[in-house]
């Protein structure tokens, strides 16, 4: 079975604007359910991750320091 790695970067701190982590741009309920997850709800939620990632950088432009 090929499941989904984490992509945990170990830079785990929520942003309270948008409520994912800088890191990997999961939320903390998706970080705390992670290894009890299936391939396909983890599969779900990396193919989610580069959205998030898009957000974050509208949301938060380069040399913003509360990113």
């Amino acid at each position: 079975m090929n499941e989904a790695a984490s992509p945990c970067i170990r830079v785990c701190r929520i942003d309270a604007l948008t409520g994912y982590c800088v890191g990997c741009n999961r939320t903390l309920a998706e970080i705390a359910v992670w290894s009890g997850l299936s391939g396909p709800e983890k599969a779900r939620i990396v193919a989610a991750l580069p959205q998030r990632t898009a957000a974050q950088a509208e949301l938060r432009p380069s040399g913003d320091p509360n990113r």
